[in-house]
Parts: C-alpha cells; structure tokens; sequence
C-alpha cells in the first residue's frame, strides 16, 4: 500500500475511533487508561498519526461496545459499508429529522448525476 493511502486510512481510522469514543461520552484520558496507555497515545490514533495495530483496534472495539469491523467500515469506499454508516447516523435522528436528510440526499444524488 502506497505511503499516501497508509497516511489515509490512519487518519479515517482515527476519526472512527474519535467518533465512536465521543459517542460512548469517554474521554481521551478514560480510553487511555482502559488500555494502560498514555492519553497522548490515544490523541496520536484519533489524529492519525498512529495507525493501532489489530490488537489495541480490537481493544478499542471493547470498550466502545462495538465490532472492530465498526471501526474499519468508516474507512471504506464501497457503497456497502458507506449505507450501514449512513443508516447508523440516520438511527440517531427523529423520524422528522430523517425524512429532512433523505429528502436533502435525494436532492444532492439528483443534481450530481446530472453532472
């Protein structure tokens, strides 16, 4: 894998594993020392300047109450994956607001496949 795509995928990983922990209401410093690790380590992963190994990938998995593949599918291009994100997001919304982001989608798809 290509150094550029290596940076890549540390950074998306990083913003999936920021997300997730946001979500769980944990901060740096509490994942930090659920893994027995400095709460600078954990702000170089969420940044993306450290990629975590399949290990501590699995051990974040653990403390967030999700599938390590949770963590990775963020990072995915494949219209698959990017579907089971949206649908995650739109989860979190009322019915009102999910019929507003897929009306606002359904626009967007329309006028780019226009172009």
């Amino acid at each position: 894998m290509p150094k550029s795509e290596e940076t890549n995928l540390a950074k998306v990983v990083g913003l999936a594993i920021a997300r997730q922990r946001m979500l769980c209401e944990l901060t740096q410093e509490q994942v930090a020392e659920r893994l027995g690790i400095g709460g600078e380590a954990v702000s170089r992963i969420e940044r993306g300047i450290v990629m975590p190994n399949i290990e501590r990938l699995m051990q974040f998995a653990e403390i967030f109450g999700c599938e390590a593949a949770d963590l990775l599918t963020q990072a995915s291009h494949r219209p698959e994956d990017q579907a089971v994100r949206i649908s995650q997001m739109l989860n979190q919304l009322t019915p009102t607001d999910r019929q507003l982001v897929l009306e606002m989608i359904e626009r967007l798809t329309q006028r780019l496949s226009q172009d």
